[in-house]
């Protein structure tokens, strides 16, 4: 897929690897509409991108992933504002064991969530030109993370998700491709602050920091991978493996009925 002229969407885009990818869409060709529930980081991202690729190139829109109202909201203004959408890169996270119940909302309710709004625009099916979404997964979800039960949990959840969507899409023939990126730690704000936010695991931190220790991504390293997962045509369904020596496709088991 190029990206000249395509229209992308990321949430969580105001920091981190939602920052970084939206800056390597727009130096590809894309526009793209920045979604994130903080809206100052939202706001300066946009007045910067705007000094560096014009203020027709990008669209900053309030949005919690946790609101369906504001999802749809959301949408409504891409299209009405770009005509479409073509990619959706489903980015925004937390990690915070303290509240669990709020990190399965926003990383796995809130992937499936704006998954399924998105499919209303994107879906060949309904009049959608098709395209790509890219769910941001983890590490985590392939193996698990010991002092984060429910973070290990919530992005296990989306690489089934995904890996269900691209079958059934394919199926379907709603005409688009669905893949999950899987790095290792992040150099993020979310990064930073983990070892406090590990609730009742928190005399796990030593262990978790041995984790670090192996080795720590910047946040365009991620975002050159997720590049590949859009712009590659022939990846659905995947899961791509980052780590700081290693990019790599997981190959999971077969199951037959």
């Amino acid at each position: 897929m190029a990206l000249n002229g395509k229209i992308a969407v990321v949430t969580g885009a105001g920091l981190g690897i939602g920052k970084a990818i939206t800056e390597i869409l727009l130096r590809n060709g894309a526009k793209v509409v920045l979604l994130d529930v903080n809206e100052t980081a939202g706001k300066s991202l946009k007045e910067a991108l705007d000094k560096q690729y014009g203020q027709e190139r990008t669209l900053f829109l309030n949005c919690d992933v946790e609101s369906e109202e504001q999802i749809k909201a959301a949408f409504q203004k891409t299209v009405e504002t770009f005509g479409g959408i073509d990619i959706l890169c489903n980015n925004a996270g937390i990690l915070n064991e303290n509240e669990w119940e709020r990190s399965i909302s926003i990383n796995l309710v809130g992937v499936i969530k704006v998954t399924y709004l998105a499919l209303e625009h994107m879906n060949k099916l309904t009049g959608g030109r098709g395209g790509v979404i890219v769910n941001t997964a983890s590490l985590a979800g392939l193996g698990p993370l010991l002092s984060c039960p429910v973070y290990t949990a919530t992005k296990h959840g989306v690489i089934g998700f995904t890996r269900a969507m691209a079958a059934a899409s394919a199926a379907s023939g709603y005409g688009i491709r669905f893949n999950a990126l899987c790095p290792t730690f992040v150099q993020t704000d979310l990064f930073s602050a983990i070892l406090d936010r590990l609730g009742q695991f928190s005399h796990l931190a030593d262990a978790t920091q041995k984790y670090i220790d192996t080795g720590v991504l910047n946040v365009s390293q991620v975002a050159e991978c997720l590049l590949k997962l859009v712009t590659d045509e022939t990846n659905n369904g995947e899961a791509l493996m980052v780590k700081t020596d290693m990019r790599k496709y997981v190959t999971f088991p077969t199951i037959t009925q």
